[in-house]
């Protein structure tokens, strides 16, 4: 069986846009943090649906948000709300054609948008005259809404005619418990499964051929039972449609694609699939659903007094893979999009990486003889099993299961114990980047040795040699970010690193080896400066970059700052009292361009945070002075670093019209600034006077007026 992996430490929280909420919706990685969830009510979600992306989910709760996750960078990329007062009925789902995202709220009012949206108040609207049971879309076809009256329309049809008459398919009281979307042959299937009075029925719908179907599940020779999960598979010919029933039993039913006589209402038989997998007497937080044509999941009580639990079970071989006890209970959802299982679990959305592996007889009953769990592969990646006293992930009522852990432990007992950092550096060699994204993150939650900081340099470096080796397939970058922010780096340590960097131009991990490495060469440091002054500004909006240095940003705030400057006297300062005639005259030759100079900033926010790691960063002036001659003249006037960027580019700078205010400001203020040293070393002399006169009258009263003039 698996074994569990150390606590991340990490908890994805919603990233507040637009309105506020009275809480957070989070993905669980540590049972430490909280993060409830937001709007999770008795029922749980409203869904959770694939994006457009990958590794990009999108989270409806049963309230007003939606919530889109990016899982790889365990990030919240937005999240949107509908007024105060309305409520989201069915789940967000992406419009694979177009990349926006569609909901349904208030059971009519249809809302489309993209990520660049803020406000669901003022995205594109569409109030339809039937109320909307569910939205779906998969790759390969357009969203398809199905209306709580069984009717099906597409979206474009839809959205032409909004207020277009819905027909009635289904019977009064005839309500709809479940459906899914597939793809069959390039061409959409959609199956919905009603109840009324305690009777099932299957509708199937071909969209290519216009066919709808009914068809009548008998529950065969079992008393009447409740179904209270559903889930189905598809191939060429067939729906395998399997339900978990209040007897604790797994059932399918095989429903045709292509039914013989579609104008009939069919009769289907479901057969016995698995028996008593959890306890007959459970009537909530039970769920069902397949995650290959071998194995499905199941989520509930095996046992009448046990806590809930997740079990991956073997359905061709009938056999019980791997279990795992869940002790704050869940809602009785479960879902499964790109091998990661998702589930609440207490009030966490948990999201476990779990892959199966080709179902075989041996590895069925425990007889395969390489170490890997029994028909299936588990990764933890962004949230792992908690951790359980002496064990990990563990079967029960499996005989087999316990033979081959007993197995396992005399095998790993025989093999010598290798090093977790050389098994790192053997992974890092061989296995890709989210693997050893996993178990990086493995080996940083273990403890601390002492040589911490130079293992930590061996991984890097490590990692560079085979990101040279691949370029430019392998950049693990994320890696990389987790390795910076142990602090124990330096650049003498993997002096690589900010070189890939540059190659790449990842700005965010060159800004983080300026914040955080005490011995970058000067010469690097102006390699970034040029980089960061280079970049254009579009890339910058798309990179992430570390904005605590420029917090307080803001255009408003500076240009009021900049308005009242000119009132107040600065070190005895006022440009309206110099004298310098001739510089005033020229400088009001273009009054626009001045005034756009003073009040606002040469950089965006991005730029500004990038140039502060470049200021912050320790340097040496002998050093650094040579290489700041090879900055473009466009881009000295926008650095601190004034005094050696003028000594380093004197002639060019006297020689550029950008140049030319600058030169007059500091030329006033160095005026400035030598009248006030003036004055003070005046003041200077009267003091040493003072202090003379006090020395000389020692002999004071207890009370004495003087009287001291100054010359």
């Amino acid at each position: 069986m698996a074994e569990p992996v150390p606590e991340t430490g990490e908890t994805l929280e919603e990233d507040r846009r637009g309105e506020e909420h009275e809480s957070s919706l989070g993905l669980r990685t540590v049972p430490e943090q909280t993060s409830p969830v937001l709007g999770a009510g008795p029922d749980g979600l409203l869904g959770v649906e694939h994006s457009d992306k990958t590794d990009q989910f999108l989270v409806t709760d049963s309230g007003r948000t939606v919530i889109l996750y990016k899982l790889s960078d365990q990030k919240t990329l937005g999240s949107w709300s509908v007024k105060q007062g309305q409520i989201i009925t069915c789940p967000a789902v992406c419009n694979f054609q177009t990349g926006e995202y569609i909901v349904v709220h208030d059971n009519k009012v249809l809302r489309i948008w993209n990520s660049e949206d803020v406000n669901l108040d003022k995205v594109f609207k569409a109030t339809l005259s039937a109320e909307v049971c569910r939205i779906h879309s998969i790759q390969g076809t357009e969203p398809l809404v199905l209306f709580k009256e069984g009717a099906v329309r597409g979206l474009e049809a839809l959205l032409a005619e909004p207020q277009q008459k819905i027909e009635t398919v289904i019977s009064d009281e005839e309500v709809i418990k479940w459906t899914k979307l597939f793809i069959v042959f390039r061409h959409p299937v959609l199956i919905f499964i009603t109840e009324k009075h305690g009777n099932y029925f299957a509708y199937v719908q071909t969209f290519h051929s216009r066919v709808l179907s009914k068809y009548t599940l008998l529950l065969g020779h079992e008393e009447k039972t409740l179904i209270q999960s559903f889930t189905a598979s598809v191939d060429r010919k067939f729906i395998s449609l399997m339900s978990l029933s209040s007897d604790g039993s797994v059932y399918e039913t095989l429903i045709p694609i292509r039914p013989t006589d579609p104008e009939k209402n069919q009769r289907v038989v479901r057969s016995l699939l698995l028996k008593a997998v959890v306890s007959g007497n459970a009537r909530n937080a039970v769920a069902l659903t397949v995650l290959d044509q071998d194995h499905v999941a199941v989520l509930g009580s095996p046992l009448p007094a046990s806590k809930e639990s997740l079990s991956i079970w073997n359905i061709k071989f009938q056999t019980l893979q791997t279990s795992k006890e869940l002790p704050q209970g869940t809602s009785g959802q479960l879902w499964y999009y790109g091998e990661n299982l998702f589930m609440l679990h207490g009030k966490f959305l948990t999201v476990i990486p779990y892959k199966c592996e080709v179902s075989s007889l041996a590895g069925a009953l425990g007889k395969l003889k390489h170490s890997q769990d029994p028909g299936t592969h588990v990764e933890p990646h962004f949230v792992n099993w908690e951790a359980s006293q002496g064990c990990g992930l563990g079967c029960q009522n499996s005989e087999q299961s316990r033979r081959l852990l007993r197995r396992r432990k005399i095998e790993v007992n025989l093999q010598p114990e290798v090093p977790p950092s050389k098994q790192l550096l053997l992974t890092i060699k061989k296995d890709s980047e989210k693997h050893i994204e996993v178990e990086l993150r493995k080996f940083l939650a273990m403890t601390q040795t002492p040589d911490f900081h130079a293992i930590t340099g061996d991984i890097v470096t490590g990692l560079l040699e085979r990101c040279k080796a691949e370029e430019p397939s392998f950049y693990p970058r994320n890696c990389l970010i987790q390795l910076i922010q142990t602090h124990v780096l330096s650049y003498s340590l993997c002096p690589g690193l900010m070189e890939v960097a540059l190659q790449k131009t990842d700005v965010h991990l060159l800004q983080l080896c300026l914040q955080q490495f005490p011995d970058i060469p000067e010469s690097v440091t102006c390699t970034c400066l040029k980089l960061f002054l280079s970049i254009g500004d579009d890339c910058l909006q798309e990179t992430d970059v570390n904005m605590e240095s420029v917090f307080d940003y803001s255009g408003t705030v500076q240009d009021e700052k900049m308005e009242e400057q000119t009132k107040i006297l600065q070190n005895g300062f006022n440009p309206k009292e110099d004298n310098c005639s001739n510089c005033d005259q020229e400088l009001k030759e273009k009054p626009q361009d001045t005034t756009k100079e003073t009040t606002s900033c040469p950089v965006i926010p991005k730029r500004a945070a990038l140039l502060n790691a470049i200021l912050h960063s320790a340097y040496s002036e002998t050093f650094l002075l040579p290489h700041l001659k090879d900055i473009p003249a466009q881009h000295i006037t926008i650095m601190d670093w004034i005094c050696l960027l003028l000594d380093a580019n004197f002639t060019v700078v006297v020689m550029i019209p950008e140049a030319k205010r600058l030169l007059i400001n500091l030329y006033k203020f160095v005026k400035s600034q030598i009248s006030v040293y003036s004055e003070l070393n005046k003041i200077e002399v009267s003091f040493r006077e003072l202090q003379k006169l006090n020395q000389e009258k020692n002999n004071r009263g207890l009370y004495s007026i003087e009287v001291l003039e100054l010359f």
